[in-house]
């Protein structure tokens, strides 16, 4: 039997995930979350196979979730079930310890298989993501700008996209506003940009903001 958590702060979204792998005969949800912490606090207190986890729950999430999962729990498999499109996130989540990433429009099927075969010790992501990972993999591939940004400064790319000032990113992400200040700096360094505008442009062209 594959021992499952299921974390979303929805409980709707995990009410309908419990009646999909309900009816699979070898997967069971032995634990649920509705934060950070809570994904944090079941891990320690038992034992699972795969830990479905949303990108966006209150707390510490996405990114520094799986991180931080993955330094506990190493042999736990991850598999991220988000609203977040491919391009924004899946090769910084599957880089940072997931086995898979599906976007929650897709199908009951595409869910069940996906942690079937993770629990298996495989992997799950769309051909496009596997494509990806294999550029970037590539010494001789030229890099999209925005992936040459580490998780804290694309984090911050995106509230500057999303139109957040830097004090209230400062704010938000519990950071100095000489740090935030900071980080946008080197992001348009990085990327080759001029200005904030440019870095918008930049985003909304790339599909990276939600």
């Amino acid at each position: 039997m594959i021992r499952v958590l299921l974390a979303d702060d929805h409980a709707l979204v995990r009410a309908g995930l419990k009646e999909i792998l309900a009816g699979t005969g070898d997967i069971t949800v032995a634990g649920e979350a509705t934060n950070g912490q809570e994904v944090m606090a079941r891990i320690r207190g038992q034992d699972y196979d795969v830990a479905v986890l949303d990108m966006s729950m209150p707390g510490r999430s996405g990114i520094e979730l799986i991180k931080q999962v993955k330094d506990e729990k190493p042999k736990l498999r991850v598999l991220v079930l988000t609203m977040h499109s491919e391009e924004q996130y899946a090769v910084r989540a599957l880089k940072a310890g997931a086995s898979g990433y599906l976007t929650k429009d897709s199908a009951a099927e595409q869910l069940v298989a996906a942690i079937r075969k993770i629990a298996a010790g495989g992997a799950y992501v769309s051909p496009e993501t596997a494509e990806r990972l294999v550029l970037d993999a590539s010494p001789r591939a030229e890099a999209a700008p925005h992936t040459l940004l580490s998780d804290r400064e694309f984090q911050v790319l995106q509230l500057i996209a999303g139109g957040q000032s830097v004090s209230e990113i400062a704010r938000r992400l519990a950071l100095s506003v000489k740090t935030v200040s900071t980080h946008k700096t080197r992001i348009l360094q990085k990327m080759g940009l001029a200005n904030q505008a440019e870095l918008i442009r930049y985003a909304l062209e790339h599909k990276l903001l939600d």
